[in-house]
C-alpha cells in the first residue's frame, strides 16, 4: 500500500540515522537527567527524533527535503517513537519544514532546552526562544559552542562526556574548559569567517550553557 512504501522509507531513513544503534538517546537521556526540560526546540535536526523518545514536546526545525518528507509521514514517526520511548508519559512534536534563521512560529522564551548539534550557529537564531535559566546543548561543530562561549546571555552549566559509548554530565572545575589552545581573539565576526569550532585544551562531546539573561 502506499502507507506501506512511505513507512518503509520512513523507517529506512531512521535507521540511517540511527547508525549508532540508541546513541542519541542515550545523550538526549543523559542531559534530561541533568536538565529538566518540557519543551525542546531542535532546529537543524534532519531526522534525529530521539530527543521525543525523552522529552515531553519537541519542536524540530529543518528545510532539509528528506527531513520533510520524513516528517510527513506522521503515523510512521509516531510509531517509531512510541516504539523507543523511555517512559509512558505523553508525547507530542512538531516539525517546520523551514530554515532556522526564518522567524518560527514558537514563543519567545518558551522553551527549556536548546538544541544544536552540528548545524550551524543555532544559538544566534534561536536564542530569542529559550527561556531566561533554560540551557544550550550545543557540541562544538560548525562553531557554534564557540559562540555561545562569547554570548553575555549565557554561563557554562556543564559538559557532557563520551567514552564507550555512552554519556555522561559533569558540572566539576568548569574553569579548565573553554580555553583555547592557542591566543586569539574570538569575535562573532571571526567564527562566521572560519565556520568551524575553536580548538581548546579540553574537548567534551558538548557543553550545556545556562541562559542568564
Amino acid at each position: 500500500s502506499p502507507l506501506g512504501r512511505v513507512g518503509a522509507w520512513t523507517e529506512g531513513l531512521w535507521s540511517e540515522q540511527d547508525r549508532h544503534p540508541g546513541d542519541r538517546l542515550r545523550l538526549f537521556s543523559a542531559v534530561a537527567a541533568a536538565v529538566p526540560a518540557t519543551e525542546v526546540l531542535y532546529p537543524g535536526s534532519f531526522v534525529d527524533i530521539a530527543a521525543s523518545f525523552v522529552f515531553p514536546s519537541v519542536t524540530y526545525v529543518d528545510n532539509n527535503r528528506r527531513a520533510v518528507r520524513f516528517f510527513s509521514d506522521q503515523p510512521g514517526v509516531e510509531r517509531i517513537i512510541d516504539e523507543n520511548r523511555t517512559d509512558d508519559g505523553a508525547r507530542a512534536f512538531l516539525f517546520l519544514g523551514q530554515d532556522y534563521r526564518e522567524e518560527l512560529a514558537v514563543e519567545p522564551e518558551s522553551v527549556d532546552l536548546l538544541v544544536s548539534l552540528y548545524a550551524g550557529f543555532i544559538s544566534e537564531a534561536c536564542t530569542r526562544y529559550l527561556r531566561i535559566g533554560g540551557t544550550l546543548l550545543v557540541n562544538p561543530s560548525h562553531g557554534d559552542a564557540a559562540m555561545a562561549a562569547i554570548d553575555p546571555r549565557y554561563r557554562l552549566a556543564a559538559v557532557v562526556k563520551s567514552g564507550d559509548g555512552d554519556y555522561r554530565v559533569d558540572d566539576t572545575d568548569l574553569g579548565r574548559y573553554l580555553i583555547p589552545k592557542k591566543p586569539q581573539t574570538i569575535t562573532p565576526e571571526f567564527l562566521h569567517e572560519h565556520g568551524r569550532g575553536i580548538g581548546y585544551t579540553r574537548s567534551p562531546f558538548a557543553y550545556l550553557f545556562e541562559r542568564i539573561a
